[in-house]
């Protein structure tokens, strides 16, 4: 089996990862990055494809050749790619749910943890020579989490570990998704979305991008939440409408925010979010800590091992 992976430095941006599990299974082919007509030329001749976060829409997989019989999207969220072309053309497509589970819950509760405490406005101050909070009074909110409210939006994986790092800090949790969810073993209540965001002092997005999803928190959703209250967002930038998000937050409807995602990736240099002192933005590093990427690459490697032995597996484009 040949296999090419057309964005390897989305990946590897350090070179510190090791590729031998997927280069004793398979022939391997790294391109840093690909353009959509560097992708038609890439793929002739190979059966496997992988791609982190490159879109790979309808035009480009009609163009692919009968050789493709896989492509592996190396992360969880697979909004990237046209999963119906690629089923028409019988190329299935799989992803990798698992493999950051703890660095994006991680990266959640760090938010939550910084905002309890207004980290960000008081480096703001700092930065601007203002030693208020050192001279006289504190000047920023400052609380603790034991017996606040976290909202969980969407129950995969990474949302019940943070719901169980959470609930070891002493917070009460609401959850909401779409599907009903197992999670008997932990001390969660399940709500309507709405009732979710009046009563919780957090909300944190763990749901996939899709037609029922995007913007899922608008301005009318925002609305609901407390004035005190935070959204949390490590999941996908499009689940939240970033211009109401950004009223919401110059109008002091919530209390601030933490995101890892935007939309767009990466986002306008004069995004006002960038300017806000009650908003913490980082350039999607959830999943990008070393042991979640390596991770990454043994589990692909999993996946096309099962493919190849004909027992498919995280296949998100079945036939429905």
């Amino acid at each position: 089996m040949k296999t090419v992976f057309l964005n390897a430095a989305k990946l590897d941006f350090d070179h510190k990862l090791d590729f031998s599990p997927l280069s004793r299974l398979t022939a391997l082919t790294c391109y840093d990055a690909s353009s959509n007509e560097e992708i038609v030329g890439r793929v002739q001749g190979q059966n496997i494809i992988i791609t982190k976060e490159l879109p790979v829409g309808r035009d480009v997989i009609s163009q692919f050749p009968s050789s493709v019989r896989l492509i592996c999207e190396a992360g969880t969220g697979y909004n990237n790619i046209d999963i119906v072309a690629a089923r028409e053309k019988n190329i299935a497509v799989c992803n990798i749910p698992s493999y950051s589970t703890e660095a994006v819950a991680q990266l959640a509760i760090t938010f939550i943890l910084n905002l309890s405490a207004s980290l960000p406005q008081q480096q703001s101050m700092l930065e601007r020579k203002n030693f208020a909070n050192f001279t006289k009074y504190l000047q920023v909110p400052h609380f603790e989490l034991r017996g606040k409210t976290l909202g969980i939006v969407g129950a995969g994986a990474i949302g019940r570990q943070t719901a169980s790092i959470a609930l070891a800090l002493g917070m009460n949790i609401l959850a909401y998704n779409p599907r009903p969810k197992d999670w008997t073993e932990i001390n969660a209540r399940f709500t309507t979305l709405e009732r979710l965001l009046e009563q919780s002092d957090f909300v944190s997005l763990h749901c996939p991008l899709n037609d029922a999803t995007r913007h899922i928190i608008n301005k009318e959703r925002l609305e609901l939440m407390k004035a005190s209250a935070y959204i949390i967002n490590t999941s996908r930038g499009a689940l939240i409408n970033e211009a109401d998000l950004i009223a919401a937050l110059r109008n002091k409807i919530i209390a601030g925010a933490g995101l890892d995602v935007q939309d767009p990736e990466p986002p306008e240099l004069d995004n006002p979010l960038f300017g806000m002192n009650n908003v913490i933005i980082t350039p999607h590093i959830g999943w990008r800590r070393y042991e979640s990427r390596q991770r990454l690459i043994n589990l692909m490697a999993d996946n096309i091992q099962a493919f190849v032995a004909g027992n498919p597996v995280n296949v998100v484009n079945g036939n429905s």
